[in-house]
């Protein structure tokens, strides 16, 4: 009977996680739907530069980096089911809004507003998957959780450039909105264990939670490499003259991804979580070297399977660790920490690498990133690695935290 109640309670795989997992993968579908498509669309609709054009996607990411500072706190605070209804009717809200848009201001304005929602929700959403994962699965489980967003990396972008090429940009929006109104459905219908926050006086810990803030300073810098690559290498391929490996890039990268999320998960909850790492930090390096000398097509498709094992292995890594270094009821202002940062390296590190690419080359600029990669590296092993917490961790239920072996 205890046998049969323990198994039970070690499921991972049930009706509520599959709905959670809906709900994640639909969020990032609809962003990755429409960052390949909007920037074009500005530039046709409205008859604006470059520069404006980049704006229209990158206010997505100005409105979810401006949410990111207080969505955790809200969502330990109110609970994490309101916050993903509301935010899901305010996703719904902004999609409906790309319709009727006929001035560029306007689109700006619901492309912020997107992004703002966006950060909410799949801050809730995070939460409420980590709250119905195992403690002794919770790699394993955040893993196959992550497969929501890879799968909509490898769709999105292709079904938003199908979508806009065979018909046209209405109906890649009314698709956009059709999808939306799926994930406020399940979102509905969602019930997960709520743990809140006694409401407290909003303060700099609620923006950052401290005990994320080192490990959400090495995801700055990693997610400043990927910037490097999602920004930059279009352009790069088409200088080198490597435009079919570009074009299987993100193919590859998403393939071995979809691969190892299988495995990855549950070497992390068995060897702890430097082994795993070290193979994603060692993996991105090679990627970003692989990139600043390519000079095949082949070389550029590898370096895309390998970002696959090293970014897409860092992100999960780091969302388990998140969640066992904060207090089950702070969970939110741990997810949306680590995300905070993630963002900063995004949103702010292609301004820098541009000046880089400018000054020097993109080969240049590349191997610049490996070395920051390897910084990074180091980064990791002086604020976590070398802890205790850095190794195996003991399987012990505590709502979200995980406690270290002695």
């Amino acid at each position: 009977m205890v046998a049969e109640r323990t198994t039970r309670e070690n499921r991972l795989v049930t009706p509520t996680f599959l709905i959670v997992w809906l709900v994640n993968f639909i969020q990032y579908l609809l962003f990755y739907l429409l960052v390949t498509t909007i920037a074009l669309y500005a530039v046709k609709e409205f008859a604006v530069g470059e520069a404006a054009s980049g704006l229209a996607a990158s206010s997505f990411v100005i409105g979810a980096t401006v949410a990111r500072v207080f969505c955790g706190y809200v969502t330990d605070v109110v609970g994490r089911r309101p916050v993903l209804v509301t935010a899901s009717v305010l996703v719904a809200v902004a999609c409906l809004l790309y319709l009727p848009v006929d001035d560029f201001a306007l689109l700006v304005v619901v492309r912020a507003l997107h992004g703002f929602a966006y950060a909410f929700a799949t801050t809730a959403v995070m939460a409420m998957a980590q709250s119905v994962i195992p403690a002794s699965r919770r790699a394993e489980g955040t893993g196959y959780f992550a497969l929501s967003s890879t799968l909509a990396t490898a769709v999105g972008p292709a079904l938003g450039l199908f979508l806009v090429e065979s018909f046209d940009y209405r109906t890649l929006f009314l698709v956009t909105f059709a999808t939306s109104v799926l994930a406020l459905a399940a979102a509905l219908v969602l019930r997960t264990p709520e743990l809140r926050q006694p409401v407290s006086r909003f303060n700099l810990a609620d923006v950052a939670h401290p005990a994320v803030i080192p490990i959400g300073v090495f995801m700055m810098l990693i997610g400043l490499c990927y910037a490097g690559v999602i920004t930059y290498l279009n352009a790069y391929a088409v200088e080198r003259d490597l435009t079919v490996g570009a074009s299987l890039f993100f193919i590859g990268y998403a393939a071995v991804m979809l691969v190892m999320r299988f495995i990855l998960g549950r070497v992390q909850d068995r060897r702890g979580d430097n082994v795993v790492i070290a193979l994603g930090v060692a993996s991105f390096v090679i990627a970003l070297v692989t990139l600043s000398l390519a000079t095949e097509n082949w070389m550029v498709v590898t370096a895309g399977m390998l970002t696959g094992l090293g970014y897409g292995t860092l992100m999960p890594a780091c969302q388990v660790i998140t969640v066992r270094l904060v207090e089950p009821e702070r969970m939110g202002t741990g997810i949306s920490t680590m995300f905070l940062f993630m963002d900063l390296g995004l949103g702010i590190g292609p301004i820098f690498l541009g000046m880089l690419v400018a000054a020097t080359s993109y080969g240049t600029m590349y191997a610049f990133l490996a070395v920051i990669c390897v910084l990074a590296g180091f980064l990791y092993v002086l604020v976590h690695g070398r802890h205790v917490s850095g190794s195996r961790l003991r399987s012990v239920d505590t709502g979200g935290a995980a406690q270290p072996r002695a």
